[in-house]
Protein backbone atom coordinates (compact mmCIF):
# COMPACT_ATOMS: atom_id res chain seq x y z
CA UNK A 1 0.00 0.00 0.00
CA UNK A 2 1.37 3.38 -1.02
CA UNK A 3 1.61 6.40 1.26
CA UNK A 4 -1.21 8.10 -0.65
CA UNK A 5 -3.47 5.06 -0.21
CA UNK A 6 -2.77 5.03 3.51
CA UNK A 7 -3.63 8.72 3.76
CA UNK A 8 -6.94 8.19 1.95
CA UNK A 9 -7.80 5.22 4.16
CA UNK A 10 -6.97 7.22 7.28
CA UNK A 11 -9.28 10.05 6.17
CA UNK A 12 -12.13 7.62 5.54
CA UNK A 13 -11.54 6.15 8.97
CA UNK A 14 -11.74 9.61 10.54
CA UNK A 15 -14.96 10.36 8.62
CA UNK A 16 -16.60 7.14 9.84
CA UNK A 17 -15.57 7.80 13.45
CA UNK A 18 -16.35 11.51 13.71
CA UNK A 19 -18.99 11.92 11.00
CA UNK A 20 -21.93 10.79 13.19
CA UNK A 21 -20.82 13.19 15.95
CA UNK A 22 -20.76 16.08 13.47
CA UNK A 23 -24.15 15.25 11.94
CA UNK A 24 -25.70 14.84 15.40
CA UNK A 25 -24.28 18.20 16.50
CA UNK A 26 -25.56 19.89 13.31
CA UNK A 27 -29.02 18.42 13.87
CA UNK A 28 -29.12 19.64 17.48
CA UNK A 29 -28.06 23.18 16.48
CA UNK A 30 -30.69 23.42 13.74
CA UNK A 31 -33.43 21.91 15.93
CA UNK A 32 -32.71 24.32 18.80
CA UNK A 33 -32.54 27.27 16.39
CA UNK A 34 -35.93 26.33 14.95
CA UNK A 35 -37.82 25.63 18.23
CA UNK A 36 -35.92 27.60 20.84
CA UNK A 37 -35.20 26.55 24.42
CA UNK A 38 -38.48 27.68 26.03
CA UNK A 39 -40.30 24.42 25.27
CA UNK A 40 -40.36 22.15 28.35
CA UNK A 41 -42.80 19.50 27.08
CA UNK A 42 -42.45 15.74 27.25
CA UNK A 43 -41.39 15.82 23.61
CA UNK A 44 -38.57 18.24 24.50
CA UNK A 45 -37.29 16.04 27.37
CA UNK A 46 -37.58 12.91 25.22
CA UNK A 47 -35.57 14.55 22.47
CA UNK A 48 -32.73 15.54 24.78
CA UNK A 49 -32.74 12.07 26.35
CA UNK A 50 -32.38 10.51 22.89
CA UNK A 51 -29.56 12.92 22.04
CA UNK A 52 -27.76 11.78 25.19
CA UNK A 53 -28.39 8.16 24.23
CA UNK A 54 -26.98 8.84 20.74
CA UNK A 55 -23.82 10.34 22.24
CA UNK A 56 -23.45 7.38 24.61
CA UNK A 57 -23.95 4.98 21.70
CA UNK A 58 -21.25 6.75 19.67
CA UNK A 59 -18.82 6.63 22.59
CA UNK A 60 -19.49 2.92 23.05
CA UNK A 61 -18.90 2.16 19.39
CA UNK A 62 -15.81 4.36 19.29
CA UNK A 63 -14.36 2.38 22.20
CA UNK A 64 -15.27 -0.91 20.50
CA UNK A 65 -13.42 0.11 17.32
CA UNK A 66 -10.37 1.13 19.36
CA UNK A 67 -10.24 -2.30 21.01
CA UNK A 68 -10.46 -4.03 17.63
CA UNK A 69 -7.85 -2.21 15.49
CA UNK A 70 -8.05 -3.22 11.87
CA UNK A 71 -11.30 -5.12 12.44
CA UNK A 72 -13.59 -2.19 13.22
CA UNK A 73 -14.25 -1.83 9.48
CA UNK A 74 -15.28 -5.47 9.02
CA UNK A 75 -19.06 -6.23 9.27
CA UNK A 76 -19.88 -7.91 12.58
CA UNK A 77 -22.75 -8.61 14.94
CA UNK A 78 -21.68 -5.69 17.17
CA UNK A 79 -21.60 -3.39 14.15
CA UNK A 80 -25.08 -4.51 13.07
CA UNK A 81 -26.46 -3.86 16.58
CA UNK A 82 -24.86 -0.43 16.60
CA UNK A 83 -26.35 0.42 13.19
CA UNK A 84 -29.88 -0.73 14.16
CA UNK A 85 -29.89 1.11 17.49
CA UNK A 86 -28.52 4.27 15.88
CA UNK A 87 -31.18 4.09 13.16
CA UNK A 88 -33.93 3.68 15.79
CA UNK A 89 -32.69 6.70 17.75
CA UNK A 90 -32.40 8.76 14.54
CA UNK A 91 -35.89 7.71 13.42
CA UNK A 92 -37.50 8.81 16.69
CA UNK A 93 -35.51 12.07 16.75
CA UNK A 94 -36.53 12.80 13.15
CA UNK A 95 -40.14 12.07 14.12
CA UNK A 96 -39.77 14.66 16.87
CA UNK A 97 -37.93 17.19 14.69
CA UNK A 98 -37.22 16.90 10.96
CA UNK A 99 -33.77 18.49 11.27
CA UNK A 100 -32.49 15.26 12.86
CA UNK A 101 -32.66 13.75 9.37
CA UNK A 102 -29.04 14.95 9.08
CA UNK A 103 -28.13 12.52 11.86
CA UNK A 104 -30.22 9.80 10.19
CA UNK A 105 -28.16 10.32 7.00
CA UNK A 106 -25.10 8.93 8.83
CA UNK A 107 -26.54 5.53 7.94
CA UNK A 108 -25.51 6.19 4.34
CA UNK A 109 -21.81 6.40 5.25
CA UNK A 110 -20.99 3.11 6.92
CA UNK A 111 -23.61 0.48 6.08
CA UNK A 112 -21.00 -1.45 4.07
CA UNK A 113 -18.70 -1.59 7.12
CA UNK A 114 -21.31 -2.46 9.74
CA UNK A 115 -23.88 -4.72 8.09
CA UNK A 116 -22.91 -8.00 6.40
CA UNK A 117 -23.88 -9.05 2.87
CA UNK A 118 -27.33 -8.43 1.43
CA UNK A 119 -28.57 -6.85 4.67
CA UNK A 120 -26.69 -3.69 3.69
CA UNK A 121 -29.46 -2.86 1.18
CA UNK A 122 -32.05 -3.13 3.95
CA UNK A 123 -30.04 -0.81 6.20
CA UNK A 124 -29.72 1.79 3.44
CA UNK A 125 -33.46 1.54 2.71
CA UNK A 126 -34.32 2.08 6.38
CA UNK A 127 -32.14 5.21 6.48
CA UNK A 128 -33.74 6.43 3.25
CA UNK A 129 -37.21 6.04 4.84
CA UNK A 130 -36.21 8.37 7.69
CA UNK A 131 -34.61 10.96 5.41
CA UNK A 132 -37.47 10.88 2.88
CA UNK A 133 -40.03 11.30 5.69
CA UNK A 134 -38.26 14.45 6.87
CA UNK A 135 -37.99 15.78 3.31
CA UNK A 136 -41.72 15.22 2.81
CA UNK A 137 -42.47 17.62 5.66
CA UNK A 138 -41.77 15.67 8.78
CA UNK A 139 -43.41 12.74 10.50
CA UNK A 140 -46.13 11.88 11.21
CA UNK A 141 -47.70 12.93 7.90
CA UNK A 142 -50.59 15.30 8.42
CA UNK A 143 -51.77 15.81 4.84
CA UNK A 144 -52.33 13.93 1.61
CA UNK A 145 -49.64 15.96 -0.11
CA UNK A 146 -47.02 14.50 2.21
CA UNK A 147 -48.17 11.00 1.40
CA UNK A 148 -47.93 11.84 -2.29
CA UNK A 149 -44.40 13.30 -1.92
CA UNK A 150 -43.09 10.49 0.26
CA UNK A 151 -42.91 7.61 -2.33
CA UNK A 152 -40.94 9.51 -5.01
CA UNK A 153 -38.63 10.94 -2.33
CA UNK A 154 -38.10 7.44 -0.93
CA UNK A 155 -37.42 6.05 -4.39
CA UNK A 156 -35.00 8.89 -5.15
CA UNK A 157 -33.11 8.47 -1.87
CA UNK A 158 -33.05 4.67 -2.09
CA UNK A 159 -32.04 4.64 -5.77
CA UNK A 160 -29.26 7.15 -5.19
CA UNK A 161 -27.89 5.21 -2.25
CA UNK A 162 -28.12 1.90 -4.11
CA UNK A 163 -26.12 3.37 -6.98
CA UNK A 164 -23.55 4.81 -4.58
CA UNK A 165 -23.36 1.48 -2.72
CA UNK A 166 -22.85 -0.40 -5.98
CA UNK A 167 -20.08 1.96 -7.07
CA UNK A 168 -18.49 1.69 -3.64
CA UNK A 169 -18.56 -2.11 -3.84
CA UNK A 170 -16.82 -1.97 -7.21
CA UNK A 171 -14.23 0.44 -5.86
CA UNK A 172 -13.66 -1.77 -2.82
CA UNK A 173 -13.24 -4.80 -5.07
CA UNK A 174 -10.76 -2.94 -7.27
CA UNK A 175 -8.91 -1.79 -4.17
CA UNK A 176 -8.57 -5.36 -2.90
CA UNK A 177 -7.51 -6.58 -6.34
CA UNK A 178 -4.90 -3.82 -6.52
CA UNK A 179 -3.69 -4.67 -3.04
CA UNK A 180 -3.40 -8.35 -3.98
CA UNK A 181 -1.54 -7.40 -7.16
CA UNK A 182 0.89 -5.21 -5.22
CA UNK A 183 1.40 -7.99 -2.67
CA UNK A 184 2.07 -10.48 -5.45
CA UNK A 185 4.52 -8.08 -7.10
CA UNK A 186 6.31 -7.64 -3.79
CA UNK A 187 6.57 -11.42 -3.42
CA UNK A 188 7.83 -11.70 -6.99
CA UNK A 189 10.37 -8.92 -6.43
CA UNK A 190 11.54 -10.60 -3.23
CA UNK A 191 11.93 -13.92 -5.06
CA UNK A 192 13.75 -12.17 -7.91
CA UNK A 193 16.09 -10.41 -5.48
CA UNK A 194 16.78 -13.71 -3.76
CA UNK A 195 17.53 -15.30 -7.13
CA UNK A 196 19.85 -12.40 -8.00
CA UNK A 197 21.64 -12.76 -4.66
CA UNK A 198 22.00 -16.51 -5.20
CA UNK A 199 23.24 -15.89 -8.74
CA UNK A 200 25.80 -13.35 -7.48
CA UNK A 201 27.00 -15.80 -4.83
CA UNK A 202 27.23 -18.57 -7.44
CA UNK A 203 29.09 -16.26 -9.78
CA UNK A 204 31.56 -15.37 -7.03
CA UNK A 205 32.00 -19.06 -6.22
CA UNK A 206 32.61 -19.88 -9.89
CA UNK A 207 35.13 -17.05 -10.09
CA UNK A 208 37.00 -18.45 -7.07
CA UNK A 209 36.97 -21.93 -8.60
CA UNK A 210 38.09 -20.53 -11.94
CA UNK A 211 40.87 -18.65 -10.20
CA UNK A 212 42.01 -21.79 -8.39
CA UNK A 213 41.91 -23.71 -11.65
CA UNK A 214 43.80 -20.86 -13.30
CA UNK A 215 46.49 -21.02 -10.64
CA UNK A 216 46.91 -24.75 -11.27
CA UNK A 217 47.01 -24.20 -15.04
CA UNK A 218 49.50 -21.38 -14.63
CA UNK A 219 51.73 -23.61 -12.54
CA UNK A 220 51.60 -26.31 -15.20
CA UNK A 221 52.32 -23.73 -17.90
CA UNK A 222 55.27 -22.30 -15.98
CA UNK A 223 56.60 -25.78 -15.33
CA UNK A 224 56.41 -26.55 -19.05
CA UNK A 225 58.07 -23.25 -19.94
CA UNK A 226 60.87 -23.79 -17.44
CA UNK A 227 61.39 -27.30 -18.76
CA UNK A 228 61.35 -26.21 -22.41
CA UNK A 229 63.46 -23.06 -22.01
CA UNK A 230 65.43 -22.51 -18.83
CA UNK A 231 66.08 -26.18 -18.04
CA UNK A 232 67.14 -26.90 -21.60
CA UNK A 233 69.35 -23.81 -21.59
CA UNK A 234 71.03 -24.91 -18.37
CA UNK A 235 71.54 -28.39 -19.81
CA UNK A 236 73.21 -26.84 -22.87
CA UNK A 237 75.42 -24.64 -20.70
CA UNK A 238 76.55 -27.67 -18.70
CA UNK A 239 77.31 -29.54 -21.92
CA UNK A 240 79.39 -26.66 -23.28
CA UNK A 241 81.30 -26.28 -20.00
CA UNK A 242 82.02 -30.02 -19.96
CA UNK A 243 83.52 -29.70 -23.44
CA UNK A 244 85.67 -26.77 -22.27
CA UNK A 245 86.83 -28.79 -19.26
CA UNK A 246 87.85 -31.73 -21.48
CA UNK A 247 89.58 -29.81 -24.29
CA UNK A 248 93.18 -28.58 -24.44
CA UNK A 249 92.63 -26.38 -27.50
CA UNK A 250 92.27 -22.71 -26.36
CA UNK A 251 90.41 -21.77 -29.57
CA UNK A 252 87.84 -24.52 -29.16
CA UNK A 253 87.46 -23.61 -25.49
CA UNK A 254 86.67 -19.98 -26.39
CA UNK A 255 84.06 -21.10 -28.92
CA UNK A 256 82.30 -23.32 -26.39
CA UNK A 257 82.52 -20.64 -23.69
CA UNK A 258 80.90 -18.19 -26.10
CA UNK A 259 78.13 -20.69 -26.74
CA UNK A 260 77.67 -21.21 -23.00
CA UNK A 261 77.49 -17.40 -22.46
CA UNK A 262 74.89 -17.04 -25.23
CA UNK A 263 72.79 -19.85 -23.74
CA UNK A 264 73.03 -18.17 -20.32
CA UNK A 265 71.80 -14.88 -21.75
CA UNK A 266 68.93 -16.64 -23.49
CA UNK A 267 68.00 -18.49 -20.31
CA UNK A 268 68.09 -15.25 -18.32
CA UNK A 269 65.76 -13.66 -20.88
CA UNK A 270 63.38 -16.61 -20.61
CA UNK A 271 63.46 -16.42 -16.82
CA UNK A 272 62.62 -12.73 -16.91
CA UNK A 273 59.78 -13.36 -19.37
CA UNK A 274 58.33 -16.09 -17.15
CA UNK A 275 58.45 -13.85 -14.09
CA UNK A 276 56.86 -11.04 -16.09
CA UNK A 277 54.03 -13.35 -17.14
CA UNK A 278 53.50 -14.42 -13.54
CA UNK A 279 53.07 -10.96 -12.01
CA UNK A 280 51.72 -8.06 -14.12
CA UNK A 281 53.89 -5.20 -12.94
CA UNK A 282 51.88 -2.74 -15.05
CA UNK A 283 48.87 -3.18 -12.75
CA UNK A 284 50.71 -2.43 -9.52
CA UNK A 285 50.01 1.30 -9.66
CA UNK A 286 47.49 1.74 -12.51
CA UNK A 287 44.05 0.46 -13.40
CA UNK A 288 43.50 -1.64 -16.50
CA UNK A 289 42.77 1.28 -18.89
CA UNK A 290 45.94 3.15 -17.87
CA UNK A 291 48.04 -0.05 -17.97
CA UNK A 292 46.77 -0.92 -21.46
CA UNK A 293 47.39 2.62 -22.71
CA UNK A 294 51.02 2.53 -21.50
CA UNK A 295 51.53 -1.00 -22.84
CA UNK A 296 50.28 0.01 -26.29
CA UNK A 297 52.43 3.17 -26.28
CA UNK A 298 55.57 1.20 -25.24
CA UNK A 299 54.88 -1.40 -27.93
CA UNK A 300 54.51 1.32 -30.56
CA UNK A 301 57.85 2.89 -29.57
CA UNK A 302 59.65 -0.48 -29.71
CA UNK A 303 58.21 -1.61 -33.03
CA UNK A 304 57.76 1.69 -34.85
CA UNK A 305 54.21 0.66 -35.75
CA UNK A 306 51.39 3.19 -35.28
CA UNK A 307 49.22 1.89 -32.42
CA UNK A 308 46.15 3.53 -30.86
CA UNK A 309 44.29 2.75 -27.64
CA UNK A 310 40.55 3.50 -27.31
CA UNK A 311 38.35 3.30 -24.20
CA UNK A 312 34.55 3.10 -24.59
CA UNK A 313 31.93 3.11 -21.86
CA UNK A 314 32.40 4.10 -18.24
CA UNK A 315 35.57 2.58 -16.81
CA UNK A 316 35.19 0.67 -13.54
CA UNK A 317 37.65 -0.73 -11.00
CA UNK A 318 37.83 -4.40 -12.02
CA UNK A 319 38.70 -7.45 -9.98
CA UNK A 320 42.44 -8.04 -10.14
CA UNK A 321 41.99 -11.44 -11.85
CA UNK A 322 39.91 -9.87 -14.64
CA UNK A 323 42.40 -7.03 -15.10
CA UNK A 324 45.39 -9.38 -15.17
CA UNK A 325 43.66 -11.69 -17.67
CA UNK A 326 42.84 -8.90 -20.13
CA UNK A 327 46.30 -7.33 -19.79
CA UNK A 328 48.03 -10.67 -20.47
CA UNK A 329 45.83 -11.30 -23.50
CA UNK A 330 46.66 -7.82 -24.83
CA UNK A 331 50.40 -8.33 -24.24
CA UNK A 332 50.38 -11.68 -26.03
CA UNK A 333 48.33 -10.29 -28.91
CA UNK A 334 50.82 -7.42 -29.30
CA UNK A 335 53.71 -9.85 -29.11
CA UNK A 336 52.18 -12.01 -31.84
CA UNK A 337 51.55 -8.93 -33.97
CA UNK A 338 55.17 -7.79 -33.69
CA UNK A 339 56.49 -11.27 -34.59
CA UNK A 340 54.13 -12.27 -37.36
CA UNK A 341 51.77 -9.52 -38.57
CA UNK A 342 54.19 -7.02 -40.23
CA UNK A 343 51.43 -4.45 -39.76
CA UNK A 344 51.50 -0.72 -40.48
CA UNK A 345 48.77 0.09 -37.98
CA UNK A 346 47.25 -1.54 -34.90
CA UNK A 347 44.35 -0.63 -32.62
CA UNK A 348 43.45 -1.78 -29.10
CA UNK A 349 39.92 -1.09 -27.79
CA UNK A 350 38.70 -1.68 -24.22
CA UNK A 351 34.90 -1.54 -23.87
CA UNK A 352 32.84 -1.52 -20.66
CA UNK A 353 29.37 -2.83 -21.60
CA UNK A 354 27.10 -3.17 -18.57
CA UNK A 355 27.91 -6.60 -17.15
CA UNK A 356 30.67 -7.42 -19.61
CA UNK A 357 34.13 -6.14 -20.62
CA UNK A 358 35.48 -6.53 -24.14
CA UNK A 359 39.08 -6.27 -25.38
CA UNK A 360 39.70 -6.01 -29.15
CA UNK A 361 43.14 -6.01 -30.81
CA UNK A 362 43.10 -5.42 -34.59
CA UNK A 363 45.94 -4.95 -37.07
CA UNK A 364 46.20 -4.44 -40.83
CA UNK A 365 49.02 -6.97 -41.23
CA UNK A 366 49.38 -9.91 -43.56
CA UNK A 367 46.98 -12.13 -41.61
CA UNK A 368 46.96 -15.91 -41.70
CA UNK A 369 44.73 -18.96 -41.97
CA UNK A 370 43.14 -19.62 -38.52
CA UNK A 371 43.09 -23.34 -39.32
CA UNK A 372 46.89 -23.29 -39.07
CA UNK A 373 46.92 -21.76 -35.57
CA UNK A 374 47.66 -25.06 -33.68
CA UNK A 375 50.81 -25.66 -35.71
CA UNK A 376 51.93 -22.06 -35.20
CA UNK A 377 51.38 -22.06 -31.45
CA UNK A 378 53.33 -25.26 -30.94
CA UNK A 379 56.44 -23.47 -32.21
CA UNK A 380 56.78 -21.60 -28.93
CA UNK A 381 55.32 -18.79 -26.78
CA UNK A 382 52.00 -18.43 -25.05
CA UNK A 383 50.01 -18.39 -28.28
CA UNK A 384 46.33 -18.05 -29.16
CA UNK A 385 45.35 -21.26 -27.40
CA UNK A 386 46.83 -19.87 -24.20
CA UNK A 387 44.94 -16.58 -24.60
CA UNK A 388 41.71 -18.49 -25.08
CA UNK A 389 42.46 -20.57 -21.97
CA UNK A 390 43.06 -17.39 -19.96
CA UNK A 391 39.68 -15.97 -21.00
CA UNK A 392 37.87 -19.21 -20.24
CA UNK A 393 39.38 -19.37 -16.73
CA UNK A 394 37.33 -16.29 -15.79
CA UNK A 395 34.15 -17.49 -17.56
CA UNK A 396 34.96 -15.49 -20.69
CA UNK A 397 35.60 -16.27 -24.33
CA UNK A 398 38.08 -15.38 -27.08
CA UNK A 399 37.42 -15.20 -30.80
CA UNK A 400 39.85 -14.86 -33.70
CA UNK A 401 39.21 -13.40 -37.14
CA UNK A 402 41.94 -13.43 -39.76
CA UNK A 403 42.47 -13.93 -43.45
CA UNK A 404 45.72 -13.93 -45.44
CA UNK A 405 46.37 -10.40 -46.63
CA UNK A 406 43.54 -8.83 -44.60
CA UNK A 407 44.89 -8.45 -41.08
CA UNK A 408 43.94 -10.07 -37.79
CA UNK A 409 41.39 -9.32 -35.06
CA UNK A 410 41.46 -10.86 -31.58
CA UNK A 411 38.44 -10.22 -29.33
CA UNK A 412 38.16 -11.27 -25.67
CA UNK A 413 34.91 -10.91 -23.71
CA UNK A 414 34.84 -11.51 -19.94
CA UNK A 415 32.32 -10.81 -17.16
CA UNK A 416 32.53 -7.41 -15.47
CA UNK A 417 33.46 -8.33 -11.90
CA UNK A 418 34.16 -5.30 -9.75
CA UNK A 419 37.03 -5.09 -7.31
CA UNK A 420 36.10 -5.87 -3.67
CA UNK A 421 36.87 -2.67 -1.77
Amino acid sequence: MTTKDRQIERRWEQLHVWGPYGLLGLSVVLAVAATGLHDRSVKWYLGWSLVGAAVALQLWWHGTRSRRPGRGRIPSRAGTVYYVVRWAIAFVLTWLNGFFAFYAASGYMDADELIPGRWQRLGLFASAVTVAGAQAGGMPFGSGGQWILFPPLLIANSGLQMVVAHLQEQETRRYHERTETITELERTNAALQQALDENAALHAQLLVQAREAGVADERRRLAAEIHDTIAQGLTGIIAQLQVVANTTDPGAARVHLGRASELARQSLGEARRSVHNLAPVALEHDGLPEALKKTVADWARRTGVRADFTLTGTAEHLHEEISATLLRIAQEALSNASRHAHAARLGVTLSFMGDEVSLDVRDDGRGFDPAAVPERTRSGGFGLDGMRARAERVAGSLTLESEPGHGTAVSARVPLVRHDR
